[in-house]
């Protein structure tokens, strides 16, 4: 059984590969009612977010389809691109190209110290659609209003501000206005956002969590350090908020990348690749269940049909 799921997936697979539209991402048929709804959610850490491109490269590469998204600050720009159509492979090159200056620049003000302004023109540019509605791929993402503290989780309307807003990080870059609401990073309210993928409907969630502290033992370099550190703690201190929302979590290790090392793009997406292999197997495995669930199913409603239905009696020999 297990062995005959995996040539059916695989097939299936093939045939969707064949008609869908080059850099498209691979998406679950909606008919298909044996494959479990797959929910990726995926935390924020700067550059040390280019890990989710290796992530998403090892789902492709093992015909796993993802129902929806979530993402967070740079999970918030890597999943967006993803949903509207950007493949894996043009994630990895484009990692190649990226640095802070691509999104960010140095400001006076007394909000923060850089706006993410830029990231206006950058997102114009990546992401292939402009709206949440227009997705390949149902898409969320977390941003944290700033004046009430509340979780506020985009999935329809414009793309380009509500990614921003994600990736506003307190401190470092200015709140950005959104709807007349000034918004922050979401990770003071949903730094891995979980739980709006089950909300989606999503029956399984594989969580991304990027847990590295943004300091070594010989303390912080600048202001920067201090606020990432201080954020990073109080996030260790809350995993319990996502964690009870997620089926699988994957904590890549990304001790050694600092925050701002975008240079480093090809080792981070390697860390990516080889962290998603070792969950695998257990995304496998949820096809497989699912698949045991159905025929189950399958057989108890044919079981009830055939109980209902007059028993034929055999006739006397004369």
């Amino acid at each position: 059984m297990k062995t005959l799921g995996k040539i059916r997936r695989s097939v299936k697979a093939f045939a969707n590969e064949l008609t869908r539209p080059l850099g498209q991402p691979p998406a679950v048929p909606e008919e298909d009612h044996t494959a479990p709804k797959i929910g990726l959610a995926l935390g924020g850490g700067f550059a040390r977010g280019l890990v989710h491109v290796g992530i998403l490269k090892v789902l492709e590469q093992e015909n796993i389809p993802i129902s929806f998204i979530g993402g967070t600050s740079v999970g918030a720009v890597i999943a967006a691109a993803y949903c509207s159509g950007v493949s894996a492979k043009e994630l990895e090159e484009i990692a190649h190209l990226v640095r802070f200056s691509s999104f960010a620049r140095w400001t006076l003000s007394r909000y923060g110290l850089a706006s993410n302004d830029r990231m206006t023109g950058f997102l114009e540019k990546l992401v292939k659609v402009k709206t949440f509605e227009e997705c390949k791929i149902p898409l969320a993402i977390s941003a944290t209003d700033f004046v009430t503290g509340d979780g506020v989780i985009f999935k329809s309307g414009p793309l380009i501000d509500p990614i921003r807003a994600s990736c506003a990080y307190p401190g470092m870059f200015l709140p950005v206005n959104v709807n007349g609401r000034l918004m922050v990073d979401g990770l003071l309210a949903h730094s891995v956002p979980a739980e709006p993928l089950k909300e989606m409907g999503a029956d399984k969630v594989l969580s991304v969590y990027l847990s590295a502290h943004w300091v070594n033992v010989k303390g912080p370099r600048h202001i920067f350090d201090v606020i990432g550190q201080c954020f990073s703690i109080a996030q260790a201190k809350m995993c319990h908020l996502w964690k009870a929302h997620s089926d699988l979590v994957l904590e890549p290790n990304v001790d050694g990348f600092s925050y701002d090392g975008f240079e480093r793009a090809k080792e981070l997406v390697k860390v990516g690749e080889d962290a998603a292999r070792q969950v695998v197997p257990q995304m496998h495995a949820w096809f497989e269940e699912k698949q045991r669930v159905t025929t189950a199913a399958s057989a108890q409603e044919r079981l009830k049909g055939g109980a209902s239905a007059p028993i034929p009696r055999p006739a006397l020999a004369k």
